[in-house]
């Protein structure tokens, strides 16, 4: 007589990933609509040159500043170049600029903020007052004063947003990271004689991922958003590259009135990336947090 024995393992209880996806869709339609919107940026910035009908680049000087129509859906600039094709050359510098800012800013304000909570004492208190002297000034000054040190272009646009970014993450993933240091596997860490840097690493950042990955949603949001800004002040991607920010510079004040079109289609294009991250990011908010995930 065989005798079947039960084997736990066999039985998986958890929701798979298809499961949990549909269960997001249901229960934040708003946020699976803002993500909808952020992958057809993302996928548009992608394939940029399969989905671009003209080169983003181009002059065409017995065209300029054409309304829209079937040879050039969104119109053409004052220089003759295809609007619909700079629009989606231009999400892809938003996605470089924006996710590289937040990624980077995020990350590096993630590490600091958990150290800054688990040594504490004097280190704590200057890293925190270095913090507050660097979010006394709004992110766009800041990053304007940035760019005037190191000059223009991708690299160094990223540079001036991702510095101002860090101390808004650390400062949020320090609250957290205090609470967690006191919980007991990590004083049995410290008594296993592991080093600082090990219980920091393995033990704390892991558990405060879920304001981490909501603070780095929003901030790829301001970062296209203080992207546009210095382009169009002339102080951040520069010509030929196509931006939506420099976009707006050539077209918003003396073609208001002639060529709408010039300013408006980029101006769409901003709302529209930067309101679908911020509805994306307060339905993973609502999602990650226990105390609103069942409301």
């Amino acid at each position: 007589m065989s005798v079947t024995v039960f084997d736990p393992d066999a039985l998986d209880l958890r929701p798979s990933v298809w499961s949990r996806s549909l269960r997001f869709c249901r229960r934040q339609p708003l946020g699976t609509f803002g993500l909808a919107l952020v992958l057809i940026i993302a996928v548009t910035g992608i394939f940029a040159e399969a989905l671009a009908p003209y080169n983003p680049t181009a002059n065409d000087f017995a065209a300029m500043t054409e309304a829209p129509s079937l040879d050039h859906w969104l119109g053409t600039d004052q220089f003759g170049r295809d609007l619909l094709s700079r629009i989606i050359f231009g999400a892809r510098t938003a996605l470089i600029v924006g996710l590289s800012s937040a990624f980077v800013g995020g990350s590096s304000g993630l590490v600091l903020g958990v150290a800054s909570a688990y040594i504490g004492g004097t280190i704590d208190m200057l890293m925190q007052r270095v913090f507050d002297i660097v979010m006394a000034f709004p992110l766009i000054i800041l990053a304007l004063a940035i760019v005037s040190i190191f000059g223009t272009g991708v690299q160094n646009v990223i540079i001036a947003i991702t510095i101002p970014l860090i101390p808004r993450c650390a400062r949020v993933v320090r609250s957290a990271a205090l609470v967690i240091r006191e919980v007991p596997y990590v004083d049995a860490a410290r008594a296993c004689g592991f080093s600082a840097w090990r219980i920091i690493l393995r033990h704390m950042v892991p558990n405060v991922m879920a304001p981490f990955l909501i603070m780095v949603t929003a901030f790829v949001g301001q970062a296209i958003l203080a992207e546009a800004s210095l382009s169009y002040l002339g102080l951040g991607v520069q010509e030929p590259v196509p931006a939506w920010g420099l976009m707006l510079q050539g077209g918003a004040e003396e073609y208001a009135s002639t060529a709408p079109w010039i300013a408006i289609f980029p101006g769409v294009a901003i709302m529209l990336s930067v309101l679908g991250i911020n509805l994306f990011g307060d339905a993973l908010r609502d999602t990650l947090d226990p105390k609103l995930r069942d409301r």
